[in-house]
């Protein structure tokens, strides 16, 4: 059974200003796809054929099959991380974990904001809870994931220059402006949960 790009979970003009349709036309259409279409010209007749996206990435080597499973991954969670309605501060048992951990959310989001400019090169910051049920923040570089690492992804920005490049060119901080402005907490707090 072939992989299959999933919709946004929200009209491609939706996140704008912050990001625009033009960056979700080339992010989603173009690259998220390609990963897609890369992983199904490489899955079949394989050890890998009928697995699931997450057994795959789990199981598959460092090279080309894990790569692009991991990066189409790695984007359908981006998608959810944003949200037209979101922004503001998350609530609840996540924002309790984020105080304890880091005494503020602005200390939170001032640490997330730097391991995300200081992240080199194409790669992705996370929010993630260990093996012990504690939060943390994380960088991968190229398709690196956190549940390699046994951490369940609770929060991600995409650092890759295509995620920004066309409506912040390579600010980087100012992308984080506008990520934080369209940050999904409720699907942040379902992860949380999980």
């Amino acid at each position: 059974m072939a992989f299959e790009l999933p919709a946004l979970p929200y009209e491609k003009d939706a996140l704008a200003p912050h990001i625009s349709a033009e960056t979700l036309e080339f992010h989603h259409g173009k690259h998220h796809k390609t990963y897609v279409d890369k992983l199904n010209g490489l899955v079949p007749n394989t050890e890998y054929e009928g697995k699931s996206l997450e057994d795959i990435i789990k199981s598959a080597p460092a090279g080309p099959v894990f790569n692009n499973a991991a990066q189409v991954w790695n984007h359908t969670f981006y998608w959810h991380c944003l949200s037209p309605n979101g922004g503001g501060e998350p609530t609840g048992a996540l924002a309790d974990a984020i105080q304890a951990k880091w005494g503020s959310f602005a200390q939170f989001q001032a640490e997330f904001n730097d391991k995300a400019v200081n992240n080199f090169g194409s790669s992705w910051t996370w929010l993630v809870k260990n093996a012990q049920g504690e939060l943390e923040i994380v960088n991968t570089s190229n398709a690196g994931t956190p549940m390699t690492n046994g951490q369940t992804a609770i929060l991600t920005v995409d650092l890759w220059e295509h995620a920004y490049y066309i409506d912040y060119r390579n600010v980087r901080p100012n992308y984080l402006n506008g990520f934080w402005a369209l940050v999904n907490w409720d699907f942040a707090a379902q992860n949380f949960a999980a």
